[in-house]
């Protein structure tokens, strides 16, 4: 089974184009989502990050979502520290979730499958890109924030530039019959 990596910047639709390749019938392990889950669930990563980050850090259990962003989106070096602890147990967990699948091949949706290194793990990558004024109004809308604070996020992720470097393929995600077109023609070629 051929695992493929699919990324893109904030904004981008990798999780829609994700979602058009499961309405395929394609397994897709939401890594960002897991990684969530993963952060109220596991012990090992609770403690670690309330040794780093504070007892703020989680509030009756649960991860105190504001806290850490506000601590780790300007800290580069905080938010590396995170990084490694949150990172190996959902790789392990993502080896966990692959044994279980039956497909010529797994999608690994991820933000930041680049920066975190886990690209290397994939047979194949796929980028999902869109304009950066789409993206950021994208994300202002969807998540109710501010063109500042997207761009903050933003420059915690390569540019789309570097990442188009090492993808395997490039999906530009502005139309939707387009990005379908793209998927279906990619579908094929991957099984």
């Amino acid at each position: 089974m051929k695992i493929v990596g699919i990324t893109g910047g904030i904004g981008s639709g990798k999780t829609t184009v994700a979602k058009m390749f499961a309405a395929l019938g394609v397994p897709v392990y939401y890594a960002d989502d897991e990684a969530k889950k993963l952060m109220n669930s596991s012990i090992t990563i609770r403690e670690s990050l309330t040794a780093l980050l504070g007892k703020e850090t989680y509030i009756d259990g649960i991860l105190n979502r504001k806290f850490m962003a506000n601590k780790i989106f300007n800290d580069k070096e905080l938010l590396e520290k995170v990084n490694a602890i949150i990172h190996p147990q959902v790789a392990a967990h993502f080896q966990n979730w692959t044994t279980q699948q039956n497909y010529p091949y797994v999608l690994k949706e991820a933000a930041i499958l680049y920066e975190s290194g886990s690209y290397k793990d994939c047979d194949k990558v796929i980028l999902v890109t869109a304009p950066k004024e789409t993206r950021i109004q994208r994300v202002m809308d969807r998540d109710k924030v501010t063109r500042e604070e997207v761009e903050a996020r933003m420059k915690n992720q390569w540019p789309d530039s570097k990442k188009e470097e090492l993808a395997d393929y490039i999906i530009q995600n502005e139309s939707i019959s387009h990005t379908q077109d793209e998927v279906n023609v990619l579908h094929r070629s991957l099984i």
